[in-house]
């Protein structure tokens, strides 16, 4: 049994749940719920792990949150 990280965003247009594994080409679907987002990558993944073992092209590591202001403005000092 394999593992794979998937990164999963909703779509604010359609409202749909979009994922992909980062790296794995090909490794990527959509659903209307989570749950079925999850099955249909399962499907997909297992689908191109027919072909043989997959050669990732990146790795995940992990996401960060970054802080601007709001208008933009760099609120550090400049010399």
């Amino acid at each position: 049994m394999k593992t794979f990280t998937a990164v999963v965003e909703k779509c604010v247009e359609t409202g749909l749940y979009v994922g992909y594994v980062p790296g794995f080409a090909g490794a990527h679907s959509q659903g209307d719920s989570l749950n079925e987002l999850n099955e249909n990558l399962k499907e997909v993944i297992e689908m191109l792990l027919e072909d043989g073992e997959p050669s990732l092209e990146s790795e995940f590591v992990g996401t960060q949150t970054i802080t601007v202001s709001s208008n933009g403005q760099n609120s550090g000092t400049q010399a």
